[in-house]
């Protein structure tokens, strides 16, 4: 086999069993090629169950800063019997198999187009550690050793890694540092390191940190002043809100020890959306978190939401569906459900981050939102977005920033007013003006209804009345386009006249894919959609361009949809780039999707 060096350019994935320990020490692994400089983007692909079945971690290392998931293995570490055919048949030809050489392999299990390295993991952690309760956590730092010997890495990096990690466990390290050693000296004396395929420190990290979007939201939504979070425990959404607990336990516990905030875990979905319109009715700032089934459940109160115009805020972590589906498997699947919430005329708000990042400034955006147009605001990320790490621009809070909460009248201001009526539009942009109860103690809302009402807020079955009231809403929903965020024009050249249009977590590996299809002598212009309803910059990118590829992680082309029942979108337009295996999608599908329909 022909070996060519490869520096800071490979995909490596750990395969091993659910309910090891090996996540932490994978993760270390992520971390330790960041701390040397690196762009390094690593991918958790878990089992529904809680212990036992195969479970991989996948990372990239890209000196070029490609964040998106790539197709091919340079070098996998299989150490789970159960999936190692599998775990051999994904590795490239020329790359590298790293397995656990305490047994022997079995015949069936040898290609002759690819490197073995056995390293006597179990054996190493057995004769070095007495205690039969860390030989398998031991095991692991041990891979991370050796690999750390085979593709040339910073051995002080992982020590200082592994003294922050149990810096309150002191005890634990010399036995970490211990196996970490083992596995980097057994590499260095039986095998030529580094490998072909190496990680070198370099400087393109600047101040960028490694997070995820669960911890993002849940940070954002205590600088956004939420004070109450209720909720029903569903991957891939849990961590938001235990991210929020965590933050609120820190920075919101009052001097005499009390909590000024609120997290209920109800009963189910729907009551706990339920929990989050009656605490937003009283002028508290609520949300709750979520994936597919809830916002299904959710719908009911969703659609009270938006008839009796109270906020809410709501942040759906997508997963593969329909009903219970991959649950561990991320999707872009519940866009329509979201959007149209409810049975009758429902629309909705949805926000669409990529990024950590935005999933902190969308979240905080979220809330004034809600308030300001008194409905409720969907955040959609996915699971990939929520549960995994990536590398992102450091979060920012503005302390000047004031919490916009729209048209609340105050008790002056109830009395001075001659007329006030909750759905009254005074100011013609479909927004009422509302107050908070007990704001006066005769004037103003103390009930809400979800049956039909007039500008008064007095019950009718008029119909002339609520198809006024309907229409309202109509015109309300065309004030909103003017302030959701707008989208990202990623590239555009008049003379172009076809475009890749993306959002979500598809955005990594879109903007690769412009550089494949570069190569393959295609020039397309780019837009990254940021929210829903379409603005008017939406609309316009879409009419310059003749031909639409519309990448979506789901079957259904559930955004192309929004486009044609929104905006009149020719159908033909609008071309269907679509993954729906669970997995986060990649440049080179998507590049090929596109190649294959312009050929056919």
């Amino acid at each position: 086999m022909s070996v060519s060096v490869k520096i800071n350019d490979l995909v490596i994935r750990f395969a091993t069993v659910n309910g090891t320990g090996s996540a932490s020490a994978n993760n270390m692994f992520a971390k330790a090629v960041m701390r040397m400089g690196v762009p390094v983007t690593p991918k958790n692909i878990f089992p529904s169950n809680i212990q036992g079945l195969p479970t991989w971690y996948e990372v990239r290392v890209s000196e070029q800063g490609y964040l998106g998931r790539r197709d091919g293995i340079d070098l996998m570490v299989a150490v789970n019997a159960q999936s190692m055919k599998r775990d051999i048949d994904d590795v490239r030809e020329g790359g590298y198999l790293v397995f656990d050489s305490t047994k022997q392999l079995y015949e069936e299990l040898i290609r002759d187009d690819i490197h073995y390295i056995g390293i006597p993991m179990m054996k190493l952690s057995m004769e070095n550690f007495s205690d039969a309760r860390v030989h398998q956590l031991m095991k692991n730092v041990i891979y991370v050793g050796g690999l750390c010997g085979l593709l040339g890495m910073e051995i002080e990096v992982f020590e200082k890694l592994i003294h922050e990690q149990f810096a309150k466990k002191e005890k634990l390290i010399p036995g970490n540092i211990k196996a970490l050693h083992l596995g980097f000296e057994y590499v260095s004396e039986h095998f030529v390191c580094p490998l072909s395929i190496r990680i070198e420190r370099r400087d393109l990290i600047g101040n960028r940190i490694l997070t995820d979007g669960n911890n993002a939201c849940g940070l954002a939504a205590m600088f956004a002043g939420a004070t109450v979070g209720s909720w029903y425990p569903i991957t891939p959404s849990t961590s938001l809100m235990n991210a929020f607990e965590k933050w609120c336990n820190k920075y919101r516990i009052a001097e005499d020890g009390k909590k000024n905030f609120a997290i209920v875990q109800a009963e189910d979905e729907l009551a706990a959306i339920g929990m989050v319109l009656g605490a937003s009715w009283n002028g508290a700032r609520a949300f709750t978190s979520t994936s597919g089934p809830g916002v299904s459940l959710m719908s009911e109160f969703l659609g009270l939401s938006y008839f009796a115009e109270i906020p809410a805020v709501l942040i759906d972590v997508q997963r593969s569906g329909p009903s219970t589906g991959m649950p561990t498997r991320t999707q872009q699947s519940d866009i329509l459900s979201a959007a149209y919430a409810s049975h009758g005329d429902t629309k909705h708000i949805l926000l669409l981050p990529s990024t950590p990042t935005e999933c902190f400034e969308m979240t905080l955006d979220a809330f004034d939102l809600a308030e300001y147009f008194q409905t409720a605001v969907i955040m959609l990320t996915d699971l990939d977005l929520g549960m995994n790490d990536h590398l992102t621009d450091p979060f920012e809070w503005d302390e000047s920033r004031v919490y916009n909460r729209g048209k609340v009248m105050t008790a002056k201001d109830l009395e001075e007013v001659k007329v006030w009526g909750r759905y009254l539009d005074i100011d013609g942009d479909g927004i009422p003006y509302r107050t908070i109860p007990g704001t006066h103690p005769e004037k103003g809302s103390f009930f809400t209804r979800g049956s039909s009402h007039d500008p008064m807020a007095a019950y009718t079955e008029d119909g002339d009345i609520y198809a006024e009231g309907m229409q309202r809403l109509l015109l309300k929903w065309e004030t909103i386009k003017t302030k959701v965020p707008k989208p990202e024009i990623v590239r555009f050249d008049e003379s172009i006249k076809e475009a890749i249009v993306f959002f979500g977590t598809s955005t990594y590996s879109a903007e690769e894919s412009l550089k494949l299809l570069q190569d393959a002598g295609i020039q397309l212009n780019a837009m990254r959609l940021r929210s829903f309803p379409f603005s008017h910059e939406v609309i316009e990118f879409i009419n310059k361009h003749d031909v639409i590829y519309l990448i979506e992680q789901n079957r259904d082309a559930q955004m192309r949809s929004l486009f044609m029942i929104e905006n009149d979108i020719p159908p033909t337009k609008l071309k269907k780039v679509l993954q729906i295996n669970g997995m986060p999608i990649t440049a080179k599908y998507i590049s090929d999707s596109i190649i294959n329909l312009k050929n056919n």
